[in-house]
């Protein structure tokens, strides 16, 4: 079989990246600078553009033509129908030989919050079965990156979920107090979002080998690398941290929580897929990201793997066997505006390790306030 064949029908799914950043933050100029780099050789490029006339497209060098320009709208409410309409196009085109890729990058539009290009992905049928979520690459300015910080929720949410965050514009930081900033940037990113790598484009750190294949899979052994890609321990520090410290109220970060759920207790699947439910029902909007590895006691040995933002999770994986010697549910939450207890107390009323205040689990089901409904599939 040719190569061409080879691309044509991936034996596995192809790896989606959402590079995104607030508006100005240098995205089309880190995006023309990683279009050159052969490891994104194959690459078909989705650009979202804000307004009716779309103009980046034109800053952006085309490879074989495999660039897709999403206009009119922003894609966080009237394109998402385009967004899902451009990938299966990609797909159709793919199957039939018409174009040959391996890897798909959608810059978002700066005034997009990740979190419904993540869901789509998730949430739809085919392209479920098509596309991996490898990861969410998110720009920060650093001479405006702590203002727009301070204004936007929307900046904050775009940092709060990424894999990778890519400090622009560094090297104008040329004075002693713009240095000042630039450091004190730097402890805020890493205090908003802990396990993220912050990579800084001035100093050439920004390349594809650091950005992509941040997903699940170790992409050199093709295995699932869990501790890396819950980076648990991180999370845990800052968590500590956050609770010994006082913020800014002003800077709003404290509507920014990140905290991890970890328990060697074996949790039944359908006792596992309630909590999740309960969860996805009472804090939906709430839940940035979630991301674990859980312990199921009908089958101890092969754990699941779970992936969630907000009320969308993508359909769980079934690991062969554990990939490490740690073999306890870890879950992962980066949430807004909801503190931890809401979570960890409710995941233990359901392993039945309740705290004195905390209400058992008939008293949850007995409220008829609170709506179930079937995990999003």
């Amino acid at each position: 079989m040719s190569s061409g064949d080879d691309l044509r029908k991936p034996a596995e799914p192809i790896p989606l990246t959402v590079l995104t950043g607030f508006l100005g933050a240098g995205k089309t100029t880190l995006l023309n600078r990683l279009l050159q780099d052969e490891a994104l050789a194959g690459t078909v490029v989705i650009i979202n553009e804000f307004g009716e006339i779309g103009l980046d497209h034109l800053l952006v060098r085309t490879i074989d033509d495999n660039i897709v320009l999403l206009q009119s709208g922003c894609l966080c409410c009237t394109l998402r129908g385009d967004l899902v309409s451009a990938l299966e196009g990609l797909l159709r085109d793919l199957d039939n030989g018409r174009i040959s890729f391996r890897r798909v990058i959608l810059e978002t539009t700066g005034l997009a919050d990740p979190a419904p290009v993540l869901q789509t992905a998730m949430a739809h049928p085919y392209l479920v079965m098509r596309f991996r979520i490898d990861g969410v690459i998110t720009l920060v300015d650093a001479i405006n990156g702590a203002a727009t910080l301070d204004d936007n929720i929307e900046s904050l949410k775009q940092v709060a979920v990424a894999d990778r965050i890519i400090l622009t514009k560094s090297d104008l930081a040329d004075t002693a107090k713009r240095r000042r900033a630039r450091d004190a940037l730097l402890a805020r990113l890493a205090a908003l979002n802990p396990a993220a790598p912050v990579l800084d484009a001035a100093a050439g750190e920004a390349t594809a080998a650091r950005l992509l294949e941040c997903g699940l899979y170790n992409p050199d052994q093709k295995i699932p690398d869990v501790k890396r890609w819950l980076a648990e321990e991180a999370y845990a520090a800052v968590a500590h941290h956050h609770d010994h410290h006082h913020h800014d109220p002003n800077r709003h970060d404290d509507r920014i929580r990140a905290f991890t759920i970890a328990t060697d207790t074996p949790v039944s699947g359908a006792t596992f897929e309630m909590f999740i439910d309960l969860v996805r029902s009472l804090h939906g909007p709430k839940l940035l990201r979630l991301k674990g590895i859980v312990k199921i006691a009908e089958e101890p040995d092969r754990p699941l793997v779970i992936h969630g933002v907000q009320h969308v999770m993508h359909p769980p994986v079934r690991l062969e066997r554990w990939p490490d010697a740690d073999e306890r549910t870890r879950i992962v939450l980066i949430t807004r505006d909801l503190a931890p207890e809401a979570v960890t107390r409710l995941f233990d009323a359901f392993l039945e390790r309740r705290a004195p205040d905390t209400p058992d689990r008939a008293a949850l089901f007995d409220n008829p306030l609170v709506p179930f409904g079937g995990v999003d599939r």
